[in-house]
């Protein structure tokens, strides 16, 4: 199903993954792209922030927290204190029941069920 837009016509949604783990980053790719949604990753916070800043904003956020680098609660700071980026509703993504950082719109837990991820991006990715 490809998220309809605004304006009643198919427009793709966009997730941005932040993963470490490389075999969850493309699975989550595949659900979603599978399903018609526009999909951009990164294998830390430090990464994603860079692309982040030089990019349209994604309409939601896959982020892991255990990461070498910049680790997901850093991230999560980092883009909440950034004027342009701090709208962007983050999901966490965890093997391990964390505390998720602040302003965190959702939490799902590995290993990844596809229908989940895809009723979080069908929520916030229509627009």
């Amino acid at each position: 199903m490809v998220p309809v837009g605004k304006h009643g016509l198919a427009e793709p949604g966009s997730v941005f993954v932040v993963e470490d783990d490389h075999d969850v980053r493309v699975a989550v790719r595949l659900i979603l792209e599978d399903e018609g949604y526009l999909v951009d990753s990164a294998t830390d916070g430090r990464r994603a922030l860079e692309r982040l800043e030089r990019s349209d904003p994604p309409d939601l956020i896959l982020l892991d927290l255990m990461m070498p680098g910049m680790d997901g609660w850093e991230f999560a700071s980092r883009l909440r204190a950034h004027p342009r980026l701090r709208g962007i509703p983050i999901v966490v993504i965890s093997a391990f029941d964390e505390l998720p950082p602040p302003g965190i719109v959702a939490f799902l837990r590995k290993p990844l069920r596809s229908d989940a991820v895809l009723q979080l991006a069908e929520r916030y990715c229509l627009h």
